[in-house]
């Protein structure tokens, strides 16, 4: 099996490329508020601390708490509806997914996406493939990433120490969790940050290809 029994993926970035729905499902809360409109490269740097940041950062700085509040419950019931248009794993995942499988590993997944989509989005484009998937709920307790909440909690229920854990993500954040929960991290070049952000925000170990990083978990 390797040195790691099960691998803890984030989503949007890493599994899938979603840059495009939510790109189209900010705006279309901001065109209806007659809002200035986002473009894909905004949106890509806005992402990776939940939905609630991504419209703090996508909206006017000017906007009430209560106000912000309706746009965010729009923006989510919006995306829920609209976010398998555009989505889809990026190459070369699905064998990738279907190896560590062969291989006895667990699969899980942990995103500051809210629950309902990243439990919907697994379901859909991994259907039988993911052991656990975890979205965002701070309503519970459960501290979103890079708080080591969500990952602690994904590996007890996998039935796995966090030491014979892998994190695999393609942001600071990612790599901010694995460290504040000490364990091991590799980061992805093909997601929402390039090779030069994750190397300075102090990535341990790079890949740039599934096929590199199914050798890396597998070795």
């Amino acid at each position: 099996m390797g040195r790691y029994q099960a691998v803890l993926f984030d989503l949007d970035g890493t599994l899938l490329d979603t840059l495009d729905d939510l790109t189209d499902s900010v705006n279309a809360i901001l065109e209806k508020y007659g809002f200035p409109l986002r473009n894909r490269e905004e949106i890509r740097r806005f992402l990776g601390n939940g939905s609630e940041r991504l419209m703090k950062e996508a909206l006017p700085k000017e906007i009430s708490e209560t106000d912000f509040t309706k746009y965010l419950k729009e923006y989510q019931a919006y995306y829920k509806t609209h976010m398998e248009e555009k989505t889809a794993p990026y190459k070369g995942i699905l064998p990738l997914l279907g190896e560590l499988r062969k291989a006895g590993l667990k699969i899980g997944v942990v995103s500051n996406k809210f629950d309902l989509a990243v439990k919907g989005l697994c379901e859909k484009y991994f259907p039988g493939i993911i052991d656990a998937a975890a979205g965002e709920r701070e309503v519970d307790g459960i501290r979103r990433k890079p708080a080591p909440d969500m990952v602690l909690t994904a590996a007890k229920r996998l039935g796995t120490s966090i030491k014979d854990c892998l994190y695999v993500g393609d942001s600071e954040v990612d790599i901010l969790t694995a460290q504040n929960a000490g364990m091991d991290c590799v980061s992805v070049t093909w997601g929402f940050r390039d090779e030069d952000f994750l190397r300075k925000a102090g990535a341990s170990h790079l890949v740039h290809t599934t096929e590199e990083l199914k050798n890396f978990i597998l070795q």
